[in-house]
């Protein structure tokens, strides 16, 4: 049976959707396994790793750059911290912003586990050449923006 438009930019637009869709689930159910061998949920291991990456962190930024709500930071943030592997630093400018470090616990944990985390994401995308992975990124910026401006478009009807 032929699909009910003929459009070869709309079947394309939605088979695009599908192959990102399945493409993402395989990728993230891969990491998530990668993930959890070092003790870790994918929340609590992000957290980690902008901490590593970044240093002291504003938690208010940490839940912007991983995308998730302040409550799912909230429950996250503890477990680590009932862990030592970071701690909260109150703001001594402003009261309302708390910062979260890593600890020399949680640095030494990370030392450990992600280079072979790193290692274990490249194995993952070794299907593609370090051009392809440059460019890959490029186009799921570009239409990761133009995502954007189509949302409105579907708000507004």
């Amino acid at each position: 049976m032929n699909p009910p438009f003929t459009d070869d930019d709309q079947i394309a637009s939605l088979k695009l959707m599908v192959v990102l869709s399945k493409a993402y689930k395989s990728m993230m159910e891969k990491a998530s396994k990668d993930i959890k061998n070092y003790g870790l949920s994918p929340s609590e291991f992000g957290i980690m790793e902008v901490l590593y990456t970044k240093g002291k962190v504003a938690l208010q930024q940490i839940g912007e750059k991983m995308l998730i709500t302040s409550g799912t930071m909230t429950y996250n943030v503890d477990k680590l911290e009932k862990r030592d592997l970071l701690k909260r630093i109150p703001c001594q400018e402003d009261r309302r912003v708390i910062y979260a470090e890593l600890t020399v616990k949680g640095r030494e944990m990370f030392d450990l586990i992600f280079p072979q985390h790193s290692a274990n994401m490249q194995q993952m995308m070794s299907g593609l050449s370090q051009d392809q992975k440059q460019e890959l990124i490029q186009l799921l910026k570009q239409l990761g923006k133009g995502e954007h401006s189509h949302d409105q478009h579907i708000s507004d009807n």
